[in-house]
Parts: structure tokens; C-alpha cells; sequence
């Protein structure tokens, strides 16, 4: 029997939004088994080379079986390049080693090239298939000049119809890029969040079109801002799936209880951190005036319906004595968990993540592809881009700018700049790797 203390406590969480004890937030009902993996084996002979151009690679599985895979900051696999989209949309179909790339048609890609040259961009992020529908978040950066720029939103677009077609998150169509002074909390999924936290989402995958979920909820994932510190801390989301437009269903993990419980608080201000990966991963600073602060420890994180576990991925950024990104290689590291809120459980540690021993390698962002998970759940693959290459790319960025500017149509400014690419950064591009999970 409850206490007349307990009772209170239980209704207290219950009036703030807090999910009980043996109610929603109880453990997905899929039986964890995280203790059983020891390690994981990267398959040296198991590297390929899927070319492409660009980064990102989040991806999801449909409930037909096939994979979408978002691109960014690159034309993908289209041949010859036309443009340099800022986010781009594909299906992968068939196995690893015989895959073939598709432009999803109807997706609203951002060309870079037709924007204002001090407009917003979208970066395509977390990406989760629902049954027949998609949903994915956009990352946006602010607006800083002064010092790197920070990430500070995230817009949500969705699809009914497998990709077909793709509308707003309240619904309208065609998808609109909001404009600085159109950015707000109303516009976009989550806007000038405390410290910039869930600008950057990655979703749990479950089995194709989310089939592996019991609980009915997708779990998102997000660092808690944009520097060290804030972006090797981890918080996590979670919403009703079929509520991921309506911003007030999001609740927030707010701590595990002594049961191994997880809290849920529908105040973003109540999140608590749900890992923490190692400190001194994350640049101070940016090799080019103006760029980006670097995406260091996205997680990719995917149930493995075999086993019964939850697996996650991160890479953090190496940098160089100055602060600058990729001076040295990335830390490459592997977690398990019974649960979406963990604890999470390390089995592998690469401070220096060379892959197919490439002393110059730069990998970063591995993204685990849910539809090459082996049915006996004891393999996968992840795909991942590489820098390498960008601090000489770096030195020679004037003689890019100067091709670009001579050249006389879009197509052949895309050409100039898929050049210096493949020129200084023959990775940043669809790398694969066979991982082998190594069990008791």
C-alpha cells in the first residue's frame, strides 16, 4: 500500500505531466539484453566506398523496406551534379554491397544556390518513417557574425505519402524556408531553446515504418547546445507517434528513478541529462571565418530487434592545440541500453577513429543504417563522411571562390565546386562499415 507521502509525491508528478511508474513510461516491453554484447568488432575487410557527394546520412527505414538516407551540403550520388543542395532526400535499396541511390522526387531540397547568400539554411537531421509517412527535422543556425554560430532551431516538414509530397508542420503546402524574422516558436518545431538544446535531433529507429515500437511513443534525441560542455551532454524527447506535429505532446526526460523509471516533463526547463559523452571533443573555434560550428556527438541510436537492445553511436570532433575542428582524428565510441533512457553501457572506445587505417582520416557523424541490421541482430552497418583533406581544401579556399565566380551558369559552379571537392576531400562522401556486435 501507497503511504499518504508516496501518494502526494505521485500526484505532485501526475499534476506536472510526469508520466507514472507502470504507466507510459515504463520500459518499452521488448525484453533487454544490453548485458549479453561485450564489444563490437569493426570489419576491416567490410569497408565500402558508396560515393556521393555530401554529409548527414541520417536514416530510416519504410515499412516496404526501403531506406530513405538524407544528404547535406552536397548533390548526392545525381551524375552529372547539378546544383549543391543545402539538404537532399534519397532511397537506398538492395544490400551494402550492391546498393542503388534514388532522388526522392517530390522532396522540397534546399539549393544552396538559390538563396540569398545571408538567408537561413535547413540541414536536414532526425528522420523517422511512421508507417507510410515521414517526418524529418531541419537544423537552423543563428545569425551570429562576430563569433561561430550556434545552432538555434529545428523546423519539422512531413510527408503523408511516403515521400511523394511534403508539407509544413501545421500542414500547409508547399514547404516554406521562414526567413530570419520569420523564425519563432509558431514556425518551427523548437526555436532559441535554453542553451540551443533539441536544434539538433536524431530519432530512435524501431524496424521498418517504426513496427518494433510497443510503447507508441518515438524518442528523440539531442545535444544540449553548442559547445563543450552542453554538446557532449545528451537529452531526450519523447512524443506520442501519432502527435509529432503538435508541439505540446513532446515530454521531456526529466531523470531516472531509483526503479530505472524515466520521468517525463512536458517543461523543456525540467530536462535532464541522459548520457554524457567524453569532454574535449568539441572545437572552439572555426577553421573558416563565418562556418559553422562542427556537429559533434549526434548520435545515431536504432533498437536491434534481435537482441533486445538498444544501440547508439557518436563520434566527437578532433581538434587541433588552436581549437580549430579536425586537427587530429575523431573519438569513435559504441554504447548498449535496455531502454531509450538508458543507463548507457560503453563497449567500444576509438580515440583515434582512423577507418581502413587512413592515418589522415577525419570521419565523423557514423549513423547506424537500420535496414542492414542482420535478423540474428549481430551485425550492422554504419555509414559516416570524411574531412580529410579539409585544412589544405582550407588554404586553397580563395582559388575555389575565384572558379566559382568565373564560372557563367549554376550547373557549372557546381561543377567548380564538386571539383575542388573530389580534389582535397575524396571521403566527404557514403563510407560504410560492417560492425560485428561481439556477444557472451
Amino acid at each position: 500500500m501507497l503511504s499518504r507521502r508516496d501518494a502526494l509525491h505521485r500526484s505532485a508528478l501526475a499534476l506536472a505531466g510526469i508520466a507514472l511508474p507502470g504507466g507510459a513510461s515504463a520500459a518499452p516491453s521488448h525484453g533487454g539484453r544490453g548485458d549479453r554484447v561485450r564489444a563490437i568488432r569493426p570489419r576491416a575487410d567490410r569497408l565500402l566506398r558508396l560515393g556521393g557527394i555530401g554529409d548527414g546520412y541520417k536514416t530510416t527505414l519504410a515499412a516496404n523496406g526501403v531506406q530513405f538516407v538524407g544528404v547535406n551540403d552536397g548533390p548526392g550520388w545525381t551524375q552529372p551534379p547539378q546544383r549543391f543542395d543545402v539538404n537532399g532526400l534519397w532511397t537506398i535499396a538492395g544490400p551494402p554491397d550492391a546498393p542503388s541511390f534514388r532522388q526522392v522526387p517530390g522532396y522540397p531540397a534546399l539549393d544552396r544556390a538559390a538563396r540569398p547568400e545571408d538567408a537561413p539554411s535547413y540541414y536536414g537531421h532526425g528522420l523517422i518513417a511512421i508507417g507510410n509517412q515521414l517526418y524529418q527535422f531541419l537544423s537552423t543556425l543563428d545569425r551570429a557574425a562576430d563569433r561561430p554560430r550556434h545552432w538555434t532551431g529545428t523546423k519539422l516538414i512531413h510527408s503523408p505519402d511516403g515521400g511523394r509530397s511534403w508539407r509544413n508542420q501545421d500542414g500547409s503546402t508547399p514547404v516554406r524556408w521562414e526567413d530570419w524574422g520569420e523564425q519563432s516558436r509558431a514556425s518551427l518545431a523548437f526555436f532559441d531553446e535554453p542553451g540551443g538544446c533539441f536544434s539538433l535531433l536524431s530519432i530512435v529507429q524501431m524496424g521498418a515504418g517504426y513496427a518494433a515500437n510497443r510503447d507508441g511513443f518515438v524518442y528523440l534525441y539531442s545535444v544540449n547546445g553548442s559547445v563543450d560542455g552542453q554538446m557532449n551532454a545528451l537529452v531526450l524527447a519523447r512524443v506520442p507517434a501519432g502527435s509529432m506535429l503538435d508541439r505540446r505532446a513532446y515530454r521531456f526526460f526529466a531523470g531516472r528513478r531509483r526503479d530505472g523509471s524515466a520521468a517525463w516533463s512536458p517543461a523543456i526547463a525540467d530536462r535532464a541529462v541522459v548520457h554524457r559523452f567524453p569532454r574535449g571533443w568539441v572545437n572552439r573555434t572555426n577553421l573558416f571565418s563565418g562556418d559553422l560550428v562542427v556537429e559533434s556527438w549526434l548520435p545515431s541510436v536504432a533498437y536491434n530487434t534481435a537482441l533486445g537492445l538498444y544501440m547508439m553511436t557518436s563520434a566527437g570532433i578532433g581538434c587541433a592545440p588552436d581549437g580549430t575542428e579536425f586537427g587530429k582524428p575523431s573519438y569513435f565510441g559504441f554504447w548498449v541500453s535496455d531502454t531509450p533512457w538508458g543507463p548507457w553501457r560503453q563497449i567500444h572506445a576509438d580515440a583515434a577513429w582512423k577507418p581502413g587505417g587512413e592515418a589522415h582520416a577525419r570521419a565523423y557523424a557514423p549513423q547506424i543504417a537500420p535496414g542492414w541490421i542482420s535478423r540474428d541482430g549481430r551485425s550492422l552497418w554504419i555509414l559516416w563522411a570524411d574531412l580529410a583533406g579539409i585544412r589544405a581544401f582550407g588554404r586553397d579556399e580563395a582559388l575555389l571562390q575565384a572558379a566559382i565566380e568565373r564560372a557563367a551558369t549554376p550547373s557549372a559552379k557546381t561543377a567548380a565546386e564538386v571539383d575542388f571537392l573530389h580534389r582535397y576531400m575524396p571521403r566527404f562522401a557514403c563510407n560504410a562499415q560492417r560492425i560485428d556486435l561481439l556477444l557472451d
